[in-house]
């Protein structure tokens, strides 16, 4: 039953964004790379031009916000640089770096080099330079896949929990681009 309740609020979310499950798209493409979204996520239409793609993770207990996935491309200007946007990540959350549980892994996929980061605590929510918004108990995993087309951005940020249960799948949809 709780299931079936979880299946209906996510077709709910999807017809009021106007696409049904037949319209998300199992695959994405971002610069070179494929992506290939997870079943359960929904697939959320941006009118940014900074944001490629965008996805939502929900929470199957519908308890807290979803988590939102944000795919981010700048071409060959590579949009800083993989250190500064890790920074730039940690950033985003109150307190030191050991508070945070700040964390970055390099790590090689087929030939492409990935730097994975992790962060968790009181996230600043908000655009830079604007009103920001603190989200406590927020966790984010992001990907930076270098290319020679311009780094691909990912970040996943929403509430810690939610994020982790869904590292495995997030990890998976990055993988799924460079196999």
């Amino acid at each position: 039953m709780t299931r079936l309740i979880a299946s209906l609020a996510i077709a709910a979310v999807l017809f009021s964004l106007g696409l049904n499950a037949a319209d998300a798209p199992a695959t994405f493409k971002v610069s070179e790379f494929t992506f290939k979204r997870p079943a359960k996520w929904q697939w959320v239409e941006t009118a940014s031009p900074m944001r490629k793609a965008q996805l939502a993770v929900p929470d199957e207990q519908e308890k807290k916000d979803p988590a939102e996935v944000v795919f981010f491309h700048f071409g060959p200007s590579n949009g800083g640089g993989v250190q500064a946007n890790v920074e730039r990540w940690y950033g985003q959350f109150e307190g030191p770096r050991e508070k945070i549980g700040a964390k970055s892994e390099e790590a090689k996929i087929g030939q492409t080099k990935v730097t994975f980061v992790r962060a968790a605590g009181t996230y600043m929510s908000g655009m830079p330079g604007g009103a920001r918004m603190p989200k406590t108990d927020y966790a984010l995993r992001g990907a930076i896949i270098e290319s020679t087309e311009g780094d691909v951005f990912v970040k996943m940020t929403g509430p810690e929990a939610l994020v982790k249960s869904a590292e495995d799948d997030f990890r998976k949809m990055i993988e799924s681009a460079l196999k």
